[in-house]
C-alpha cells in the first residue's frame, strides 16, 4: 500500500542542469532555440481578455530550449476573495502544457495566475521532491508569513509547472519518469527554463507588454535547487531568487541518503519514535544552554556537533546508551542504532570520480533534529515523513520508511539502473561496482554547483539563501559548504554584493513543530532588487513550538545567543555571535 505523501512534502528537491539526448537530436528542427529576450516575447499588439487565452498556442521558437511548442488548456476569470493579508484580487487562471520533441516524453503541464490589476512582476515557483505536481501559483514563497500578502495577493502574475512529469499514487517520491531522456532533461532543470519563457509569452499576449519589469523565483529543497539552477543557467532572465534548504548537490545527496539508509536497514539499526525522542531529549540536556539559555531551542549547533556523544551522553545521570550495547528497550540506544546515528552524522566520501567534481557529501545535523516524534500536532505527520518515517527500510522498499529512503530506492530502480526491479539496498554508494559510470554521469547531470554567479550579479541580481539547523533530509552543512564556495570563487566582498546566507535554529525540512520559521523574505529582497536597499537585521517567527516567538535570523556562521536578561520569546534579547 502507497502513502499519500503529505502535502507540506511538495517543498522537497527536484533537480537540474543539462543532459545530452542523442536520440532526439534529428528532431531539433521542430523547435526553436531563442537567443534574446527579444526572441521571447509575444508580438500582441493589444490586450487580451482571460476567456481569449483558451487554445492559445506558443511557437516552439518563443521557447529558448527544443520543444515542440505550448498550448493554454483552459482559461478562467477567479473572483477576488479574502481580506487583509489573505486578500486575493480577480486573476486569469491558465493551464497549459508544453509538448515533448520525443512523442513518448510526458508533457511539460504548467499553470499562471494573471492579476487582473498586475505589478508587471512575474513569480516562478520550484517544485518538490521528484516533482510531478504543480504548485500552485496561489501560494505562498517558502516560509511566507501568513500576515502578508501572497505574490499573486501583492500583485505578481506566479507560474509554475509539474517540471515535465505526472506523478502517479507515490506523489513526490515518484521517479519513474527516469525511463525517459527527455524527461530526466526536463526535471533536471530544462523545464524550468520552457517553462518560464512559455509563460511569459502568454503573460505578454495577456498584457500587451514587451517584458515583466522584473522576475523572481522562490522555491525550496527541490525548488532550493532550482532556484540557484536558474541563476547559474540563465541569470539574464531573473533578478532576484529566494532559496531554502537547497538540494543543490542533488546527485551527490542521493549517495549520501544510500548510504544513510543502508545503516538503518542494518539488523536493530532502525529507532522507532520512543528513542527518537530519547535521543532528542538527551541532546537537550545536553546542548540547549550553549546559546546562553535553555529554552528547547538548540542555537549553537557547531559546538553540540564538537561535544555530543550518543554513546556517553547521558540523561538525568542515566546512560544514553543501553547497557552492554544491546537493546533493552525505548528509554536507551543500542550499539546499532547508535552506529547508524553516527553515519547520518558524517560525511560519504567517493573514491571514484564523479563528473560534477563533487568527493563528498556532508552530514546532518542530527544530534537535536526532530526525527519524527508522537506528537499531537497536525504538523508532525508531515515532519515525521520527511524525517525517518515510521518503517525500517528493506527490500522491497515500504512506501512508509524514510523518504529519504523511499528517494533513493526510486533514484536506483529510475534513474540509475531503468530497471523497477533492482534491489536498492544491494548498491554501495561508495563502491558501486558496474554503476559507477552511470552514477558519475548523473551526478554531472543533477549537482547544481556552479560558483561563479558574476552574470548574475554584474546585471543587479540578489539572492536571499535560509537553512533549518535541524534539517533531517537536505543537510544545512551542504548549504554552508556552497556559499563558502561562492566567497572562494568569487571573493567575500563580492558575494556581500548580492547573496545574503541565514540559519534557522530548530527549523527542519520545510517544516516543524519546533520552531516553525516565518519570515517576509519577498519584501526584503523587493527592497534590495528594486530600491537598492540591502537586507537590515532580519527577524524570523515560530509558528508551531511557541506561536509568536521570535528570533534574530542570523548570517552564517552566527547564532542567535541570548544576552542573559529579558524575555527568551524576543528576538530582542539575542545577538548574532560566533564562537
Amino acid at each position: 500500500m502507497q502513502r499519500a505523501i503529505p502535502s507540506a512534502v511538495s517543498s522537497f528537491f527536484s533537480l537540474a542542469p543539462v543532459i545530452s539526448i542523442a536520440p532526439l537530436l534529428a528532431a531539433l528542427s521542430l523547435s526553436g532555440c531563442g537567443s534574446d529576450d527579444d526572441n521571447l516575447q509575444s508580438t500582441a499588439a493589444a490586450p487580451l481578455g482571460c476567456t481569449q487565452l483558451a487554445g492559445k498556442t506558443v511557437p516552439s521558437s518563443a521557447i529558448g530550449l527544443p520543444t515542440t511548442g505550448a498550448t493554454v488548456t483552459a482559461a478562467t476569470v477567479m473572483p477576488a476573495s479574502g481580506s487583509g493579508a489573505q486578500a486575493t484580487g480577480e486573476y486569469c487562471l491558465v493551464s497549459g502544457a508544453i509538448s515533448p520533441v520525443d512523442p513518448a516524453a510526458p508533457q511539460i503541464k504548467f499553470q499562471i495566475a494573471m492579476p487582473t490589476n498586475w505589478n508587471s512582476k512575474i513569480m516562478m515557483f520550484g517544485g518538490g521532491g521528484y516533482d510531478g505536481t504543480i504548485p500552485a501559483p496561489t501560494g505562498n514563497v517558502p516560509a511566507g508569513p501568513s500576515a502578508q500578502l501572497t505574490p499573486l495577493g501583492r500583485g505578481y502574475a506566479v507560474f509554475a509547472s509539474d517540471s515535465g512529469h505526472q506523478a502517479n499514487a507515490l506523489g513526490s517520491e515518484d521517479a519513474s519518469f527516469g525511463v525517459n531522456d527527455e524527461a530526466m532533461q526536463n526535471f533536471n532543470g530544462d523545464a524550468l527554463k520552457k517553462t518560464r519563457d512559455a509563460a511569459v509569452y502568454l503573460i505578454d499576449e495577456r498584457y500587451a507588454v514587451k517584458a515583466p519589469k522584473r522576475a523572481y523565483f522562490a522555491g525550496g529543497s527541490s525548488g532550493g535547487r532550482e532556484a540557484l539552477a536558474v541563476v547559474q543557467r540563465w541569470p539574464q532572465d531573473w533578478d532576484g531568487s529566494i532559496v531554502l534548504y537547497p538540494a543543490w548537490a542533488a546527485a551527490s545527496l542521493d549517495l549520501q541518503l544510500g548510504r544513510i539508509t543502508r545503516a538503518l536497514a542494518a539488523p536493530g539499526a532502525y529507532l522507532d519514535q520512543a528513542k527518537r525522542k530519547v535521543l532528542l531529549d538527551t541532546v537537550l540536556a545536553s546542548c540547549d544552554a550553549l546559546d546562553g539559555v535553555a529554552d528547547g531551542l538548540i542555537s549553537n549547533v557547531a559546538a553540540c556537533n564538537a561535544s555530543f556523544d550518543p554513546a556517553t551522553a547521558t540523561l538525568n545521570g542515566t546512560p544514553l546508551r543501553c547497557a552492554g550495547g544491546a537493546d533493552t528497550g525505548d528509554t536507551c540506544l543500542s550499539d546499532a542504532q547508535i552506529a547508524a546515528l553516527n553515519v547520518y552524522n558524517t560525511p560519504i566520501t567517493f573514491s571514484y570520480t564523479l563528473a560534477s567534481g563533487e568527493t563528498q557529501y556532508p552530514g546532518f545535523n542530527v544530534y537535536g533534529a526532530d526525527l519524527g516524534i508522537a506528537n499531537p500536532s497536525a504538523l508532525q505527520p508531515t515532519v515525521t515523513t520527511l524525517a525517518l518515517g515510521k518503517s525500517q527500510p528493506a527490500s522491497p522498499m515500504p512506501a512508509t520508511a524514510p523518504y529519504l529512503s523511499v528517494f533513493w530506492d526510486q533514484w536506483i530502480r529510475y534513474f540509475v539502473t531503468r530497471d523497477p526491479n533492482y534491489n536498492s539496498l544491494s548498491v554501495d554508494p561508495q563502491n558501486p561496482g558496474s554503476l559507477q559510470a552511470r552514477i558519475s554521469q548523473l551526478t554531472g547531470l543533477q549537482d547544481v554547483n556552479k560558483t561563479d554567479l558574476a552574470a548574475f550579479n554584474a546585471k543587479g541580481g540578489k539572492i536571499l539563501m535560509a537553512h533549518g539547523m535541524a534539517d533531517a533530509l537536505v543537510s544545512t552543512r551542504s548549504t554552508e559548504q556552497y556559499y563558502q564556495r561562492l566567497q572562494a570563487t568569487m571573493g567575500a566582498s563580492a558575494v556581500a554584493n548580492f547573496v545574503r546566507f541565514y540559519e534557522i535554529p530548530g527549523y527542519g525540512h520545510a517544516v516543524s513543530t519546533v520552531f516553525n520559521a516565518s519570515w517576509d523574505s519577498l519584501t526584503t529582497l523587493e527592497n534590495w532588487v528594486e530600491k537598492g536597499v540591502a537586507p537590515p537585521a532580519q527577524i524570523v517567527a515560530d509558528t508551531a513550538g511557541v506561536p509568536g516567538r521570535t528570533r534574530p535570523l542570523c548570517q552564517y556562521p552566527t547564532f542567535p545567543r541570548y544576552n542573559g536578561s529579558g524575555d527568551v520569546n524576543v528576538a530582542a534579547n539575542f545577538t548574532c555571535a560566533s564562537q
